[in-house]
């Protein structure tokens, strides 16, 4: 039962920008995002002030190893005091760029995390979304572990990039000035460049940055796939601790481990794949930084043993140069982080992506149409629901329910029948025809597995569309009549219901539920034939008194309840077939009496 999303064909390139786009935007859409703008402000001013300081720092070495060079004690403890003065302001700049770093990655956490949550639990898309192929795959993971990890190496990438990018232009000018005192003896003459160390340490940079983006970029789609395989084993031991009652009963074990070890393998072998990947990427960058150390010496000697450089301002191009190439090997320096973020945000932004284009998922395979019916009633008219095993079909044309009516749909175990309750409820799109549904806040719809929310029992109790009011009167009276009367006093309890109460109270809670709502319309995934006898008993009453009025429309195998029913339609299945490309239509049947 899976609708599998159109793979992305876009270029790398283009899916980056757009990406980038797309997030900007959905970031300033939700509330908060004003904190995060003063923040970033705050963090550009912090990193101006600090160029400005590392500037000053990197003028302070001409007096200081000058004063050494001449052996000048006074200069030399004045230069120490000067010393202290700026590393003060540097150290107070420094704490406060860490913090505002911080504050923005969990400010930026936030953003991201609240949007993807507002768009997954949005218009059913958490539920469509699962049966969308593997980009519906441990949603979980792409909105905490992914969402967290890219704020963490978004605001890592760039506050860094910034503050390269504004030490570049501050020293920069530095080197250009200094340069202009070396000489180069070339062929015999002495050949003055203009901006000579500058040109030298973009030359170093770029080089180095070629070098690093040839050697990493098998980084970003191995890191995709890693990311993937890592959610999958996470997925299998949550699962694993889960079922833990179930795996030890059925002395299934043995299979569970294998089922881990091989997931566990996957994950070994894809990061087994980046470790090797990351050698060349580590000899470039480790021998890159080596080669820093001498380099700026080799490049101004020249200059100091021509004379035309003292031993303060030798130190001084040193300092600058060092302070150059950092900044313009930041590339070289983070190709690796720059490959794990292009792969986290194509994860959580691909995720988003399909959550917004889930009705553009089946392509030329046809869609349903769904409307509100415009006298709130519930009208099938020609619908044909196909999945990868079929097609279901009703045998009549059209089917409309009036309010009160009580109607089944049936067919054959295993034929399709819960797809075409996810259809009529919105959550599968797959097939043709038209449904025309009731007001989303006069129906309900009972499935074979009880849903109880996390929290309290009166949330567990209200929770629908409509919201309406109730009070504990009435929650209680409900839990009465559902034979859970002994759970009255914990309305407001926080628990894992789901956890502490059996199978048969959950599904008396959805019974309370139904009569706490009063729903005009009622459809049914085979759940009006509990195997529980009292639970039966319950139900039927419920269907029969206070939720006489009420249409329903069950779709089962069996006829249970019997003699419940003022309709029985059958169901038409068609299986697969692998040679045709058209949907089947419906078939005209005859009612059933």
């Amino acid at each position: 039962m899976t609708q599998t999303l159109p793979p992305p064909v876009t270029p790398a390139d283009h899916r980056l920008g757009q990406h980038l786009k797309d997030i900007l935007g959905a970031i300033h859409r939700v509330p908060g995002h004003l904190a995060l703008y003063a923040l970033c402000l705050g963090v550009v001013a912090v990193i101006g002030l600090t160029a400005v300081a590392q500037v000053a720092l990197n003028a302070w070495n001409e007096p200081f190893y000058s004063a050494v060079q001449s052996k000048d004690l006074d200069g030399f403890l004045r230069q120490l005091v000067v010393f202290a003065g700026i590393a003060g302001v540097l150290l107070f700049l420094n704490v406060a760029q860490t913090s505002l770093n911080q504050l923005i990655r969990l400010k930026l956490r936030a953003l991201v995390t609240r949007d993807l949550i507002e768009t997954w639990m949005t218009r059913k898309r958490a539920a469509r979304i699962g049966r969308a192929g593997e980009i519906g795959v441990n949603p979980d993971q792409r909105i905490h572990a992914d969402a967290h990890h890219l704020a963490e190496v978004s605001t890592d990438l760039g506050v860094g990039l910034l503050q390269s990018t504004v030490l570049l232009f501050s020293f920069i000018g530095v080197l250009w000035v200094l340069s202009r005192s070396i000489v180069l003896p070339i062929g015999g003459e002495a050949i003055n460049i203009p901006g000579y160390l500058v040109w030298a340490a973009l030359l170093y940079a770029l080089s180095g940055s070629w070098l690093s983006w040839r050697m990493g970029r098998r980084l970003v789609p191995l890191e995709v796939r890693r990311y993937g395989r890592e959610a999958d084993l996470r997925v299998a031991l949550v699962r694993g601790a889960a079922q833990a009652d179930g795996i030890a009963l059925s002395s299934s074990e043995p299979d569970e481990r294998r089922q881990l070890d091989a997931d566990l393998g996957r994950v070994l072998a894809i990061s087994g794949r980046i470790v090797l990947a990351r050698v060349p990427l580590t000899f470039v960058t480790v021998s890159y930084g080596w080669v820093a150390i001498i380099a700026p010496f080799v490049l101004a000697a020249p200059g100091y043993f021509g004379q035309a450089l003292s031993f303060g301002e030798l130190m001084m191009v040193v300092g600058a140069f060092i302070q150059v190439q950092q900044a313009l090997r930041w590339f070289v320096d983070n190709t690796g982080a720059i490959a794990d973020w292009r792969a986290t945000l194509s994860r959580v932004m691909d995720f988003r992506a399909a959550l917004l284009d889930l009705e553009k998922a089946n392509g030329g395979q046809g869609r349903l149409e769904r409307a509100d019916h415009p006298e709130g009633k519930l009208e099938l008219r020609g619908l044909v629901v196909t999945n990868h095993h079929g097609s279901i079909a009703l045998s009549e044309p059209v089917l409309a329910l009036e309010p009160g009516e009580r109607v089944l749909l049936t067919s054959p175990p295993g034929t399709g029948k819960t797809t075409l309750f996810l259809a009529i409820a919105g959550l599968w799109e797959r097939g043709t025809g038209r449904i025309s549904a009731p007001p989303e806040g006069e129906t309900m719809f009972l499935s074979q597995r009880p849903f109880v929310p996390a929290g309290t029992l009166r949330r567990a109790l209200t929770c629908w569309p409509s919201h309406k009011p109730c009070d504990d009167a009435r929650l209680a009276a409900a839990l009465e009549r559902a034979g859970l009367g002994h759970l009255a006093s914990s309305l407001d309890r926080v628990e894992r219901w789901d956890r502490d109460l059996t199978a048969s109270e959950q599904e008396r809670i959805g019974y309370a539920r139904l009569l706490v709502n009063r729903p005009k319309w009622l459809i049914s995934d085979d759940a009006l034939a509990p195997v529980d006898e009292a639970n039966r008993e319950i139900l039927l009453g419920i269907l029969a008194t206070e939720l006489a009025e009420s249409a329903v429309l069950n779709i089962a195998s069996s006829p249970l309840p019997q003699n419940f029913y003022s309709r029985i339609v059958r169901l038409i299945v068609h299986p697969l077939d692998r040679n045709a490309d058209l949907v089947p239509t419906a078939a005209e049947g005859i009612r059933v009496p």
